[in-house]
């Protein structure tokens, strides 16, 4: 199946220029998302992994799924505000600004081996910073995954020490 055409491009959005790339078609279409959640499965099933941390909002989904599939449990990293108890914070560098994302201080140890997941990976600033919150809490970042790559913006320079996977890419 080539999910890359199941994607929807959505031209000027969120602002003009921007070709977005709209994983819903993807998700509402069952043979699609089980195709998808299988490959991303297949990429991870014999690294160890402990726990799945998903970055809110989309990496919920797919992450979600797998920490399902492989047996393990799930770890939200969240926006400011949304995480009710004790937390960590790191804050990083957007084009015009800066963003934050959260966890909790109690959601991972040195025991666990993650794969952090997010539907996709542009310049991987939130994804450099949602590993630096992993290591904080002592645990190993053994796989990052995703859907999508934008592999013209250069994330993958910012994770270069990590194992990263994607499933398509767009040059």
């Amino acid at each position: 199946m080539n999910i890359k055409e199941i994607i929807r491009d959505v031209p000027d959005f969120p602002v003009k220029g921007i070709i977005f790339k709209d994983i819903t078609t993807l998700l509402k279409n069952g043979e699609a998302f089980e195709f998808t959640l299988n490959e991303l499965y297949n990429l991870c099933k014999n690294k160890g992994i402990t726990k799945v941390v998903g970055i809110e909002s989309r990496g919920f989904i797919f992450g979600g799924a797998l920490a399902g599939k492989l047996g393990v449990g799930f770890v939200p990293i969240r926006k400011p505000g949304k995480l009710p108890y004790k937390k960590l914070s790191e804050t990083y560098d957007l084009e015009y600004g800066t963003d934050k994302i959260e966890i909790h201080e109690d959601a991972l140890d040195s025991t666990d081996k993650v794969l952090l997941h997010d539907d996709l990976l542009a310049t991987g600033g939130t994804m450099k910073a949602a590993c630096n919150l992993v290591e904080k809490l002592g645990a190993t970042v053994e796989q990052i995954s995703f859907v999508v790559e934008l592999s013209f913006l250069n994330g993958r320079e910012k994770l270069k020490t990590y194992d990263v996977r994607s499933l398509i890419q767009y040059d």
